[in-house]
């Protein structure tokens, strides 16, 4: 016999300090990814995406996280980017490249944006051309890359990690 007893929906962590961790996503081409990167931020304590395009978020997708986050809706992402980065952020891209690293070996900056990649196009060339690093999460099956929504909230998770106390 078990001793474990379900606690669903148990109060959040508190954090000893806001999370410094911004998501940038360019156009998506679902809002259902985009509500599922915000319903993933907010479970992270992250309190503030960054969106271009068309955005908008599914509240029965992204649940009470609406309540949390700051979401910000611009034309492009570079103009954003280079602001974050005049503000001391360190612009990390999200992508499989040449030159990336493995989230497994990855020490965020505390101070990070963190860069998604459209679903079917990655990280546009104009704002991979900006970012300051790049990680990639290793996939070992097919298909050969995770979702957009998925990868973002593995790459928030791993952040987390590195910085359980915010």
């Amino acid at each position: 016999m078990s001793d474990f007893i379900q606690e669903r929906h148990k109060p959040a962590t508190t954090l000893d300090r806001p999370r410094e961790l911004i998501v940038a996503c360019p156009p998506m081409r679902s809002n259902v990814n985009l509500s599922r990167i915000m319903r993933a931020a907010g479970c992270c304590g992250v309190t503030r995406i960054v969106c271009c395009g068309n955005a908008r978020p599914i509240g029965k997708i992204a649940r009470d996280a609406g309540e949390v986050l700051h979401v910000e809706v611009h034309r492009t992402l570079p103009p954003v980017l280079e602001r974050l980065r005049a503000e001391g952020f360190t612009i990390v891209g999200l992508e499989q490249t040449s030159n990336a690293v493995s989230i497994f070996e990855f020490a965020f900056p505390r101070k990070t944006v963190l860069v998604v990649g459209n679903e079917r196009s990655g990280i546009e060339p104009e704002v991979l051309h900006m970012v300051d690093r790049v990680v990639e999460i290793p996939v070992y099956g097919r298909p050969y890359a995770h979702n957009a929504a998925t990868a973002t909230a593995i790459a928030m998770y791993e952040y987390c990690r590195q910085y359980p106390r915010g």
